[in-house]
């Protein structure tokens, strides 16, 4: 197991825009100079968190994934987002972990977001994935699903070292965001990396990002600038984490359980 190099690309969005998107986010990646291994881009990041499905929806061999396989060759690293894929009729907010090879994992979405009505026009995933990465294992999750704890508790089963969330996390509940990133990596004992966009979106909802990464002890690694474009780099220490866990064996004492779905 390896330090681990993780970019966090918290950046506005142009809504419904696709090219708009792949142009702009293109530009920011570009001007990364450090090498790095996973590459983390917002949720829906081609279009914005939108309803317009039917409109926008793309399938696996489309656009922005065939982007997204372009920028991971390019980079040689993971990169790990979300977008509107339509498959067999049904609308997913999916999150594609693509490889530099261009093989590639997928997720979708378990938790949609009610308020927004997400429920009405895409499907809820029912399993989660764990890519592993330089020894790492990691769990990817999407926005709404950070107000769940059951959904990423880490157990015999389902055991990993890294915690993603990629959002599109809006300023009037950005206390929450704040509260529950590091409240996750301590209950987990584990890395937590969350990503934000920021701007207002074509609803009218500003964005602040508050984009940040926690160690397992709740402590922040990296905190992004609130309310600016920003790209960072951080390195996750292999030794650090094992040490955490091998002074604090707190789920040894872990309630055990399995989830109905």
């Amino acid at each position: 197991m390896e330090d681990l190099r993780i970019t966090l690309v918290q950046t506005s969005l142009h809504w419904e825009s696709v090219d708009g998107n792949l142009e702009h986010l293109g530009k920011r990646i570009q001007s990364i100079q450090e090498p790095t291994d996973l590459l983390l881009l917002p949720e829906m990041f081609s279009t914005g968190f939108t309803m317009n499905a039917p409109a926008l929806a793309e399938e696996l061999q489309g656009k922005s994934v065939g982007w997204m396989k372009e920028i991971a060759k390019r980079a040689n690293a993971i990169v790990c987002g979300s977008l509107i894929i339509g498959e067999g009729g049904k609308y997913y907010n999916r999150l594609v972990w693509m490889r530099p090879d261009g093989s590639y994992l997928t997720y979708d979405k378990r938790h949609l977001f009610r308020l927004a009505g997400e429920e009405k026009t895409y499907e809820a995933g029912s399993s989660k994935m764990l890519p592993e990465l330089k020894g790492w294992k990691i769990l990817p999750l999407i926005c709404y699903d950070l107000r769940f704890p059951v959904w990423s508790r880490r157990t015999k089963e389902d055991d990993y070292d890294v915690l993603i969330y990629v959002a599109n996390w809006p300023d009037r509940r950005i206390r929450a965001w704040d509260t529950l990133l590091p409240a996750r990596a301590v209950e987990n004992q584990c890395y937590v990396a969350g990503l934000n966009r920021v701007g207002e979106d074509g609803n009218g909802i500003p964005h602040s990002g508050h984009s940040a990464v926690y160690d397992g002890m709740g402590e922040p690694v990296w905190q992004a600038i609130p309310g600016k474009e920003e790209t960072k780099t951080v390195t996750l220490s292999a030794e650090a984490l094992v040490k955490w866990r091998r002074m604090f064996p707190f789920d040894r004492d872990a309630d055990q359980f399995r989830i109905q779905i």
